[in-house]
């Protein structure tokens, strides 16, 4: 059974620090980009950033470069995101999601995803 499992959410004060992890199962997806999304109480999901399958390739939503980073380790089969300067805005499910049949180098959209998670919550108080 395949599986992505998030971890790493939790309640942090604005300004502060997270990181989530995604931890693959099932099969490998080392050839594969990886995502981040994340859905705000009665909002769209939206994207957050995507990794290529070698790490050499990423992209951000706009409003998040330079306070969000994406890593990845192939050998555990498993993504990050390093979310620094949190804001209250940020608070929201953070979902990822693996990218086996688009093709696509890096997937900015959902529809380009065929495999997610079942999200961790992350909550900013102000």
């Amino acid at each position: 059974q395949v599986q992505l499992v998030e971890s790493g959410g939790g309640l942090v004060q604005a300004g502060g620090s997270l990181r989530l992890s995604c931890a693959a199962s099932g099969r490998s997806f080392s050839r594969n980009a990886m995502g981040w999304f994340r859905q705000a109480p009665e909002k769209e999901r939206v994207f957050v950033a995507t990794i290529s399958w070698s790490g050499g390739r990423f992209a951000y939503a706009d409003s998040l470069k330079g306070r969000f980073t994406i890593s990845r380790d192939n050998a555990k089969n498993t993504v990050y995101l390093q979310m620094n300067s949190l804001k209250p805005e940020d608070t929201a499910v953070y979902y990822c999601a693996a990218d086996t049949s688009s093709g696509n180098i890096i997937a900015t959209e959902k529809d380009d995803y065929d495999y997610w998670g079942q999200g961790t919550q992350v909550t900013v108080s102000s």
